[in-house]
């Protein structure tokens, strides 16, 4: 299928070829019939895409302070590489849509494959969306004109602006900005049975929009005609509309706004508040989130958990469900803000039309359509599967030919980029279940082929190694399919989550013909291995002491549910474990795992654990989630034979002996690179995979204790 994304380098729009999304549980599969390109929302994208890195940093403050905390804790050259791979991630376009069904997950019961739905949040400008049940609305049968359920999302938040304002019918309430969401915003209020009066600094009024009138914002007597027009009073509630870098609309709503009245934002201005306006008239200032309750959070839309109706009467998609059935019965049209309605293969010149505009048109409502074939994308999802081969033999010499499952943030930030720079794989396949991600990584890293069927990469005789890069809960499964079906494999940390799929893993491991490597890739980092040649941990026994500052994660976040991601100690803390594990290069005879028991700390990322080992060595590993972003993240301090290393978050090391001596390196070095190496010289039997038996032994000893 193919996807719009932005280049967020240099602004430049393309259409991507990227595997259709497959369907998952609690959520629908949606071939596009119409987007809606956002003159708002992705023009300002768009043009910040287009900004030189000056300009960009001076809009995003926010983001230069972040960058200037991680080179004093990472290293200059680490952050620079690191900030520049992000501006490299495609950004996908477009939020809201109507499109036809063409497959459902388990729980959904309201929607049928054939179903006319409007899709709001995940419905980017592309072929096929994978939608969370929620996120999808049945368009009624009663509304003839289709393209207008294709800006739900737009209606969801003006219907949120209305209902935090507390607009009641009959009240007067301004709408500053007559653009496409000032105009559905006022429309839906004319529906409530309310008086309208519209502000901006042109004349943008429609026959369709009726206002009891329109006032130039920037007109001098523009608050003592809203007051005239109020007997006096102002207006009830304002709705902040427009998008602009200015003040000016936060200044002229603290005007016109009655005694207690309401001020909302839906827009985006400037924020500077004037605190002697609100305490004179102890007016009230509001901001939307988007298109209601719901949104942002990942159980509602992506677990499909709804909210009770009776706390919650108007969700993210219940305020979908209000806007069409405002269209339906006819309270609400919007068709004559339709201005333009172009083919999706010419995306690029509507998006040149809101940033430019080289011609000069007038445009409101910018729809993109999509070609209406029912059976095109099911026949991709439900592609034929092709038989398992064995692998072949690698020679030495031969680039080690490379299938990637999944495509997340590590892969693509980490992973594809350091695997490239070595010359040492052939990328060949990407499997993954659809969407932005393989689009994303496919762009600046070129697979030969991407699908969404991952079975297609254990067939290619071509792949000698297969990687595995998904949410931890998957990880086992992949293993060992890959494994039985004769390819080595490379899984990022932790292999598995459970000691029963341990032992399964275990098992055709030792079945195969394939290796099998985990990205526990600290053991390769050149400090470590400085330190690992200098002890002698065979003679003298040695004391570790690591400490890891690991920031804070939401609780929501999918590494914090067990079930998907096993909590952050089996997910990130086995790093430590294998890496004293690999300094001492004794047996791991004992771990235990305290953990911080304070109900402001519900989640498991505070911890102790405790290592003894059969050279007589003893370990800590602090695991925190409370301390300073300032504060480096890593910290080994390793006391033996008189001797105290101290390393600094793979930067620097400095070594207290007979004499005092510093390494600092220009950037950070956590061994993936060496790690990538090692997996090469492993394949092509240049040295024996030592590896894996201290992961399978990490794995099990820190199982036991979680």
């Amino acid at each position: 299928m193919k996807q719009l994304f932005l280049s967020v380098s240099d602004g430049s729009m393309s259409v991507v070829d990227t595997p259709a999304p497959t369907i998952k549980d609690n959520t629908v599969i949606v071939e596009s019939l119409y987007s809606v390109v956002s003159a708002g929302t992705e023009r300002s994208l768009a043009s910040f895409g287009g900004k030189n890195l000056i300009q960009k940093a001076m809009e995003r403050p926010d983001q230069v302070k972040k960058v200037t905390e991680k080179m004093s804790t990472d290293g200059i050259l680490t952050t620079i590489e690191s900030a520049f791979g992000r501006l490299k991630d495609p950004m996908p376009m477009g939020y809201t849509a109507v499109g036809r069904v063409t497959d459902v997950g388990r729980g959904v019961t309201d929607i049928s494959v054939g179903d006319i739905v409007a899709e709001v949040g995940q419905a980017y400008h592309a072929e096929v969306n994978r939608v969370g049940k929620n996120l999808v609305v049945k368009v009624p049968d009663e509304l003839e004109d289709k393209r207008q359920a294709a800006f739900s999302a737009l209606g969801g938040i003006a219907l949120e602006g209305i209902h935090q304002a507390e607009v009641m019918p009959g009240e007067t309430v301004a709408v500053i900005g007559l653009g496409l969401l000032g105009h559905i915003t006022a429309r839906i209020l004319y529906a409530y049975g309310c008086d309208i009066i519209g502000f901006d600094i042109a004349d943008k009024t429609l026959p369709d929009t009726k206002l009891k009138a329109f006032i130039n914002s920037n007109d001098d007597s523009a608050v003592d005609t809203t007051k005239a027009l109020t007997r006096g009073r102002g207006v009830d509630k304002v709705i902040i509309t427009a998008a602009t870098d200015s003040n000016a609309p936060i200044e002229l709503s603290q005007e016109i706004a009655r005694d207690r009245g309401i001020i909302c934002m839906i827009g985006v201005t400037q924020l500077n508040l004037d605190r002697r306006s609100f305490y004179e008239r102890e007016l009230t200032f509001k901001i939307a989130r988007s298109y209601g309750p719901g949104r942002y959070d990942t159980s509602y839309e992506d677990d499909g958990v709804d909210y009770p109706i009776g706390y919650v009467r108007f969700t993210e998609g219940r305020n979908v469900e209000e806007f069409l059935r405002l269209l339906a019965t006819k309270r609400l049209n919007i068709s004559d803000l339709i201005t333009h309605e172009m083919p999706f293969d010419e995306a690029r010149k509507a998006y040149e039309m809101i940033t430019t505009n080289p011609n000069h048109e007038r445009y409101i409502g910018v729809l993109l359509r999509y070609i209406d074939n029912n059976n095109k994308w099911d026949s991709i999802i439900r592609q034929k599967k092709q038989n398992v081969t064995k692998n072949r033999n690698i020679e030495i010499g031969d680039r080690i030919g490379f299938g990637l499952i999944g495509a997340g943030n590590f892969a693509r930030a980490t992973m594809l980029p350091i695997m490239s720079s070595l010359r040492m794989y052939d990328f060949v396949g990407l499997a993954t279940t659809g969407g932005v991600a393989a689009a994303q990584a496919n762009e600046v890293f070129r697979f030969n082929y991407t699908t969404n069927d991952y079975r297609k990469l254990l067939s290619d005789d071509r792949i000698d190694l297969v990687g595995i890069s998904t949410q931890h809960n998957t990880h086992a499964k992949f293993i060992i399919d890959a494994l039985e079906a004769g390819k080595s494999v490379y899984c990022e940390k932790p292999l598995c989550l459970t000691l029963d799929e341990l032992d399964r893993i275990e098992e055709v491991y030792q079945k195969s013909e394939g290796e099998l490597f985990c990205g526990l890739n600290r053991r390769y980092a050149p400090l470590i291995q400085e330190i690992k040649r200098e002890l002698k941990t065979d003679q003298i026994p040695a004391v570790y002491d690591y400490i890891v500052n690991a920031g804070y994660i939401p609780n929501d976040h999918w590494t914090q549910d067990e079930k998907r991601g096993g909590g952050r100690i089996i997910g990130e803390a086995i790093h430590f474990v294998d890496t004293i594990l690999y300094l001492d290069g004794s047996d791991l005879v004992d771990l235990n795992v305290d953990f911080v028991e304070n109900p402001a700390f519900p989640k498991k990322d505070n911890a102790i654990i405790r290592l003894k080992f059969s050279s007589g060595a003893i370990g800590t590993i602090l695991y925190t989630s409370m301390g300073s972003k300032k504060y480096p993240k890593e910290q080994l301090r390793v006391f033996s034979n008189g001797t105290v290393y101290e390393m600094d978050n793979y930067v620097s090391m400095r070594k207290y002996g007979s004499v005092r001596k510093k390494n600092v390196n220009p950037r950070q070095d956590k061994g993936i690179s060496n790690e990538y190496r090692a997996i090469a010289d492993v394949l092509a039997g240049k040295q024996n995979n030592a590896s894996i038996d201290d992961s399978f032994v990490s794995h099990r000893m820190l199982l036991k204790e979680l």
